[in-house]
This record gives C-alpha cells, sequence and structure tokens, in this order.
C-alpha cells in the first residue's frame, strides 16, 4: 500500500480520535509544527524515510524533538506508527491531516502567486472573492513569481484561473503562430 494511502488512514485515525476526545485544535496545531519541522528538515525526512535505522531509534528521536511540545495523544500516535514499521508515511501525514481538518471545519484552500507581494487590502479582497465563490472560510497561500510579469494564478481546489501577463503574452503569441494575418488582439 503507498504511503499516500496510509498517511490517509492514519491522519483520518488521528483526526477522528482527537475530535472524540475535545482535542482536535490541540492536534491540529501539533500536526502545524510536525508538518513545519519535515519541511524545514530533510535530515529528519531523510530519517523517517530509512529502513536502517531501527524503529526505537527514530521514535526516541521523534520523542526528544517534540516531547512537552505536543500533545499526549499525537506523542502516542508516534509510537503507534514506530510500532507498526510506518514511519515512512509519517511525513505524509501532517499535510494530510490538515487537509482532512480544513475539510472537516469548511475551511477552502487556495493558492494565489502574483508577480509582487499582496497588498493587505488587496488580500482581503482576494480572500472575499474566493470566500463569495465557496461560501466558506478561506485559507489564503500566498507565492511570488516575478515572472509572471502581473496579474495573477489562483488555485482553488482542482480549479485555476491564470489572470497573469505572461499567460496573455503566451496566447497572443500562439494567435499570432497560427494565423499571422488575422490575429485579433
Amino acid at each position: 500500500m503507498s504511503e499516500l494511502r496510509v498517511a490517509a488512514r492514519y491522519a483520518k485515525s488521528l483526526l477522528d480520535l482527537a475530535n472524540e476526545q475535545g482535542t482536535l485544535d490541540a492536534v491540529k496545531q501539533d500536526m502545524d509544527l510536525f508538518g513545519n519541522t519535515l519541511d524545514g528538515s530533510r535530515d529528519l525526512r531523510l530519517l523517517l524515510r530509512n529502513p536502517i535505522v531501527q524503529h526505537d531509534k527514530k521514535l526516541a528521536i521523534l520523542r526528544r524533538l517534540f516531547d512537552g511540545k505536543v500533545s499526549d495523544l499525537t506523542m502516542r500516535f508516534f509510537t503507534i506508527i514506530t510500532q507498526k514499521n510506518r514511519e515512512n508515511a509519517l511525513e505524509f501525514v501532517a499535510p494530510e491531516f490538515l487537509a482532512q481538518f480544513n475539510k472537516l471545519r469548511g475551511i477552502q484552500s487556495a493558492d494565489v502567486t502574483t508577480a509582487t507581494p499582496l497588498t493587505p487590502e488587496l488580500r482581503a479582497h482576494v480572500e472575499r472573492l474566493v470566500q463569495d465563490q465557496t461560501g466558506g472560510q478561506v485559507l489564503l497561500k500566498e507565492h511570488v513569481d516575478p515572472s509572471l510579469i502581473g496579474g495573477f494564478v489562483l488555485r482553488l481546489g482542482d480549479r485555476q484561473i491564470d489572470d497573469s501577463v505572461r499567460t496573455r503574452l503566451n496566447r497572443l503569441r500562439s494567435t499570432f503562430k497560427e494565423n499571422p494575418f488575422q490575429a485579433q488582439l
């Protein structure tokens, strides 16, 4: 079974148990911390994937890193994962947990890429537009890509709205290549 499917199942179990025990917000913070730690540490990701390192050593490292910083439920979760020899799926558990948490809470995740950083006013405007489209709360992630020249690219779920100057120029270039005499602006 792929690590992604395993991670999805473990994340769902952790989400359900945390919800049952009333510690969902605390576990969400734990998964934020865990995910950020993994994103910032290539060595930790490689260690968790390494089949040569014994499982109890991996658990000892997880305990040293997170003991006192995460809830008891999260520490027990790490223990179960290592006992089941599924440490290689741990790097996918945090993002999967957060995705399932957002779905449970009705939070829509959106990515907006612009040529320059968004101003607070423009950011609020984009959030309102997305909220109007989805009818729910929005978690907006910003990215800056100067190659867009101007405009924006908005990704919302499996939809993408590309209103960048770069894309407009590429369309115009294609139109001229296809029929240079009848190209319309």
